[in-house]
C-alpha cells in the first residue's frame, strides 16, 4: 500500500549551477528576498514569470505587422527573470519550501512558457516555423532529460557547458532588439540568411549537443553506480 501524499519525504535533491552568473546572481536574489514585502509570496512570483514568458511570446508573434514590439521583449524577460528566479529563494530565505509542489509547478510553468516562445518565433517571420518548431522539441528533450537525471541522480543541473536560463534570457533580449531591423548575415555556401535562421540553427545544434552529453553522462553514472557483479 502506498503511503499517504502527506506522508512522504520531501522531494530531495540538490541543486547545482555552473552558469557563468549564477555567483553573482545568487547573492542578488537573495538580497532582493530579504526586502520583498512578505505580502508577495513564491506563488505571485511563478505567475509572473509565466505571464511574462505569455507576453515574450505574443511579443514575437506580433512583431510580423509591428516590429517596434519588440523593444518590449528586455522588460518582459526582466520581469521573467524576476518572477521564475526569485519565486524558489524566497521559499528558502523564508524557509517555506514545499519541495515536489515547487519542482512540480516551477517544471510546468517552464514547459508552457517555452511552448509560447518558440510558437511566437515560428508566427513572427524572423525564423522558419519548421526551425522553431524543431527548436521547441529539442528544448523539451533537453528539459525531459534534466527532469529524469535529477529523479535518478538526485541533482538537479541548471546549466550546461556554463550557459543557464539568465544567460539565455539575455542573448533572447539582445536578439530581439537586433531584431526590429530585420538583419541579414552571409553564410557560406548559403548566401543571405535571416539572423534568427542562422542563430535558431546554432541554438539547435547545441541543444542536441547539451542532451547527448547529459544523457551519456547519466548513464555512465549510473552503470558504475549499478555495476553487475560477474
Amino acid at each position: 500500500m502506498s503511503a499517504h501524499p502527506a506522508s512522504r519525504p520531501p522531494a530531495a535533491h540538490a541543486r547545482h549551477n555552473d552558469s557563468v552568473l549564477a555567483t553573482a546572481e545568487k547573492r542578488v536574489l537573495i538580497w532582493i528576498a530579504r526586502r520583498l514585502p512578505r505580502a508577495i509570496g513564491s506563488d505571485h512570483l511563478t505567475g509572473l514569470g509565466l505571464l511574462s514568458m505569455l507576453g515574450v511570446g505574443a511579443a514575437f508573434a506580433a512583431s510580423v505587422a509591428r516590429p517596434e514590439v519588440l523593444y518590449l521583449v528586455p522588460v518582459l524577460l526582466l520581469l521573467n527573470w524576476f518572477g521564475d528566479s526569485l519565486d524558489g529563494t524566497v521559499a528558502r530565505v523564508r524557509d517555506e519550501q514545499r519541495p515536489r509542489y515547487g519542482y512540480y509547478v516551477d517544471h510546468v510553468v517552464d514547459v508552457v512558457g517555452a511552448t509560447a516562445l518558440f510558437a511566437g518565433l515560428a508566427l513572427s517571420g524572423a525564423m522558419q516555423p519548421m526551425l522553431a518548431m524543431a527548436l521547441l522539441v529539442a528544448y523539451l528533450a533537453a528539459m525531459a532529460e534534466v527532469f529524469l537525471a535529477t529523479h535518478v541522480t538526485h541533482v538537479f543541473r541548471l546549466a550546461s557547458f556554463g550557459f543557464g536560463p539568465t544567460e539565455l534570457r539575455i542573448v533572447i533580449a539582445v536578439g530581439a532588439l537586433a531584431l526590429v531591423g530585420r538583419p541579414m548575415v552571409d553564410v557560406p555556401l548559403i548566401g543571405r540568411t535571416p539572423l534568427f535562421d542562422v542563430g535558431g540553427a546554432v541554438a539547435l545544434v547545441g541543444l542536441v549537443l547539451a542532451f547527448a552529453v547529459s544523457a551519456v553522462r547519466t548513464s555512465v553514472l549510473l552503470a558504475r553506480e549499478e555495476r553487475i557483479a560477474r
